[in-house]
């Protein structure tokens, strides 16, 4: 998915949904039940996270078809606007994973053994390339139309002396995406080892962090 990557790298207020493109790469060839599961719950957030910057009240029952609608008229392509035919056909997409997840969800609804087993042998590898193909095309559409129209304000320059302990609440939050790293004996926190190596990055990321922090407030 690295077309999503890239979008994700390039709008830093997305950066946590790394943790479910992660999985659906590691769990395409091995277990697609899964993969389709993280694929539902990316589309989810990012029609949920585009409907609370837009002030958009959600039931909090919508199916994952009517999530992505929503997000698209939040976005300002109206029902008459000749775009939402493009929106329809995605949101048809979505709602194909939907049940897709739950025709062969490894935990939904619960299954017998042999169930379990069967779960991925009607699905092809072209198959599944296509369908995360699919959620790659309509999530990146969705993130950059959102940001197009709703781009993020520029952080305050930080201080140009600021000390990594001082960030402790953007160093947790940087670890839990990306955990810490090993060498031999030695391991380090994915924040400090950004710190250190390219300070311009973090100080980049920490403008991120605390501005998507103080919109949240």
């Amino acid at each position: 998915m690295k077309k999503l990557k890239k979008v994700i790298e390039q709008y830093g207020r997305w950066a946590v949904l790394s943790i479910y493109v992660e999985r659906i790469e590691i769990y395409i060839e091995s277990d697609f039940s899964l993969c389709v599961e993280n694929s539902k719950a990316l589309l989810e957030s990012i029609a949920k996270q585009i409907c609370k910057e837009k002030g958009v009240v959600l039931i909090g029952n919508e199916s994952i078809n009517k999530l992505v609608k929503i997000s698209f008229e939040a976005i300002g392509f109206e029902k008459r606007d000749p775009i939402n035919t493009i929106a329809a056909s995605l949101s048809a997409i979505a709602q194909q994973i939907g049940n897709l997840r739950t025709s062969i969800g490894s935990t939904s609804h619960g299954k017998s053994l042999d169930e379990l087993e069967r779960r991925n042998q009607n699905m092809d590898f072209l198959t599944n390339e296509f369908l995360i193909s699919s959620i790659e095309i309509v999530s990146c559409f969705l993130i950059r139309n959102f940001e197009n129209e709703n781009p993020r304000k520029p952080a305050e320059s930080i201080d140009e002396t600021l000390d990594y302990y001082e960030a402790e609440e953007f160093n947790e939050f940087w670890d839990n995406l990306f955990g810490e790293f090993e060498m031999g004996n030695y391991s380090y926190p994915a924040s400090e080892i950004l710190f250190y190596v390219d300070n311009q990055a973090y100080k980049n990321e920490y403008n991120a962090f605390i501005t998507t922090e103080t919109i949240e407030e």
